[in-house]
């Protein structure tokens, strides 16, 4: 009988699968173009680098970018040309969007404040409000102990 399977595995033949097309699978609906007139702008402006953020009222980011991102590399990143070339960036990104009025959020003390608040309007968008949110403490932390000598 071992024999007889053995004949019998031999005869068979490969079964070759072929892809099948399901079409019962539900399609994805296509999002429409989202419209957004009002938006908010949070500049992160550090030692180090300068980050411009556009979201809209709700806090949902709509576009992004970064001086390091487009290629500014060292002591350049913090400057305010490059804080000036991140506005443009994004607010080329998001002009898709429809957008036209910014409140402006300034976090830190980079040198690109200014500048990056000076390339948002360039760029056409009506400015409603500027804010400094940079964290400043209130007492700090605990100094340290005088030194005994």
């Amino acid at each position: 009988m071992e024999e007889k399977k053995i004949q019998d595995e031999k005869i068979k033949t490969p079964v070759v699968a072929e892809a099948v097309k399901v079409e019962n699978e539900p399609a994805q609906a296509k999002k429409g173009k989202r419209t957004v007139f009002k938006g908010q702008a949070h500049i992160q402006c550090t030692y180090n680098n300068t980050i411009v953020t556009i979201s809209d009222m709700n806090g949902s980011t709509l576009g992004w970018s970064s001086s390091g991102m487009l290629g500014f590399k060292g002591a350049k990143k913090s400057t305010p040309f490059a804080a000036t070339k991140v506005a443009a960036d994004v607010s080329e990104k998001v002009k898709k969007f429809g957008l036209r009025e910014l409140m402006i959020f300034i976090k830190g003390v980079g040198g690109g404040r200014e500048s990056a608040v000076r390339g948002l309007s360039g760029a056409g968008f009506d400015v409603i409000s500027i804010k400094d949110i940079t964290p400043a403490p209130h007492n700090g932390c605990r100094r340290r102990k005088p030194r005994r000598v």
